[in-house]
């Protein structure tokens, strides 16, 4: 434009957009007797330090001729995790990030979560309660990540997270009467089974409806940011979610409002039937975080303490910096993903003996406890006996309670 019709232009605009057009204008035509034209006939390079007037890429280099890059094929994001398969210490200078009794506990919570899994999952099948969803093969990131928040923390969950509502004290007995829709029922039978929630500690009661919990979070982080409390908001969601619309609007809305929130992927490999490799062509959930100006993490979810570690870091960082995290916890979704799925027909039964076995979170941290001295077979067998005693009895109250 000329500057006769820029002017024109501009005073038909807002106050503060005339003033930015105008300084915008002035910035452009200073700088155009300064940068000299560039031979478009050399090998393509960029021109670095020359500041762009561009809008949230001033610092981008120049570049001659058109430079494309292959974002699907960057170098992958690493996985932070701080014990092998066998049980054995990446550093072999590692600590324990808490007291040994604290570990014991939170592994006792671990097969609390397996043995309500088993026995709730059978109750459904014969008919008692009308729908489960098992978390076999997340014990290990819903406890770690559960152990690293804090009261004040606000949680939002998708509805694969009964170890981290155990892990902040949710009680067992309401677990069973939530599935039962019996008269102890928090909700009253209101919600579907697992569908859990609590006011007093900070759990927002989970939906079906997939993703919807993702706007609400970062609502509730942007209101959490304006309080001035030294708290955050924390989102599970799966990898699944992700490719939800509601996803992009929420992980932009607190990228851009810059509020404290955790987004905790747990990416289990499967949308139901749908494998990652039918979801998405990038470097899985923690690279998006580019596109939104976050801070990102990837850790082995299978891994208890980098579980806990990578998350407890994580709300320090959003907290100091008020900023939202972007967080991608590696793990396997052990069983079928809910009692109207069968997940034998879309994966080999070979896949999955090898996740429930070998690369099985709980077996993991017992092979490490065994090799510190920690844990013994007596303590195993009279554990087991203990938790699948305490679950029977929470089901045979909830069962018996009116509806």
């Amino acid at each position: 434009l000329k500057h006769q019709k820029l002017h024109q232009v501009v005073t038909m605009l807002p106050r503060q957009t005339k003033q930015l057009l105008t300084k915008t204008a002035q910035y452009i035509k200073n700088k155009s007797t300064e940068i000299p034209i560039q031979n478009t006939t050399k090998r393509s390079f960029c021109v670095s330090g020359v500041n762009s007037p561009y809008f949230q890429i001033e610092n981008a280099p120049w570049s001659t001729e058109p430079v494309f890059r292959d974002t699907a094929r960057n170098e992958a994001f690493p996985v932070f995790r701080c014990i092998d398969w066998d049980g054995n210490t990446i550093d072999p200078n590692f600590t324990l990030p808490f007291s040994e009794d604290e570990l014991i506990e939170m592994y006792k919570n671990m097969n609390v979560v397996s043995a309500f899994d088993e026995t709730f999952y059978r109750l459904a099948r014969a008919g008692y309660i009308s729908f489960y969803m098992q978390n076999n093969g997340e014990e290990a990131v819903q406890v770690g990540s559960g152990k690293a928040w804090q009261p004040d923390d606000v949680l939002f969950f998708q509805y694969r997270e009964l170890g981290t509502f155990l892990q902040r004290g949710f009680p067992l007995q309401q677990c069973a009467d939530v599935c039962f829709s019996n008269d102890n029922d928090y909700a009253k039978g209101r919600q579907m089974p697992v569908h859990y929630g609590s006011k007093e500690l900070n759990c927002v009661t989970i939906s079906s409806t997939l993703a919807t919990q993702m706007p609400q979070a970062s609502g509730a982080g942007y209101a959490i940011k304006r309080s001035g409390k030294k708290a955050c908001v924390v989102c599970y969601f799966g990898d699944g979610a992700a490719s939800e619309g509601d996803a992009h609007v929420a992980f932009n809305f607190s990228a851009t409002t810059e509020s404290p929130v955790i987004w905790m992927c747990r990416n289990n490999g499967y949308a139901i039937s749908t494998p990652t490799i039918d979801q998405y062509r990038g470097d899985g959930i923690a690279a998006r975080a580019y596109g939104y100006g976050m801070y990102a993490n990837r850790f082995d979810g299978n891994d208890i303490f980098a579980s806990y570690i990578a998350c407890k870091q994580a709300r320090d960082y959003a907290i100091e910096e008020q900023r939202p995290i972007m967080m991608e916890a590696m793990t396997y979704r052990g069983s079928h993903h809910s009692t109207s799925d069968d997940s034998k027909s879309y994966r080999e039964e070979q896949e999955e003996h090898k996740w429930k076995t070998y690369y099985h979170p709980i077996r993991r941290l017992r092979v490490f406890m065994e090799k510190e001295l920690l844990w013994t077979d007596k303590q195993e067998r009279e554990l087991v006996e203990d938790v699948q005693t305490k679950v029977d009895e929470v089901a045979r109250i909830g069962q018996r309670t009116l509806k």
